[in-house]
């Protein structure tokens, strides 16, 4: 996409999936990249930064003998989704006024 995409944008996006499902590393950067070009050296650090701030946890779970990192949301990772949800439902109306003409500064 033409856009570029703000590192809160993407907490937001992780949030979002883990909050629908559990999901491994590759899996949540392969939903980012739809809209993001990302690289997994910059999803990673996201990551970690998530777990810190505890809005994720993680566990380990194996897959065709590998062993698979899972991230899985928090009730406090809920609450930022909520929060983030506002926020954006908030940004993008207001982008969307402004791009149709409906909402513009008031001349002095």
């Amino acid at each position: 996409m033409y856009f570029p995409t703000s590192a809160i944008l993407i907490e937001f996006l992780i949030l979002a999936i883990v909050e629908k499902e559990d999901s491994y590393g590759y899996e949540i950067s392969q939903t980012v990249k739809l809209i993001a070009n990302i690289k997994e050296s910059t999803l990673y650090p996201i990551l970690k930064k998530l777990e810190s701030a505890h809005f994720v946890t993680t566990y380990t779970q194996e897959h065709q003998g590998r062993k698979r990192k899972y991230y899985a949301i928090t009730d406090l990772g809920r609450a930022q989704v909520s929060f983030l949800k506002g926020e954006w439902l908030s940004y993008t109306t207001a982008v969307n006024d402004i791009i149709e003409g409906r909402l513009r500064h008031d001349k002095d």
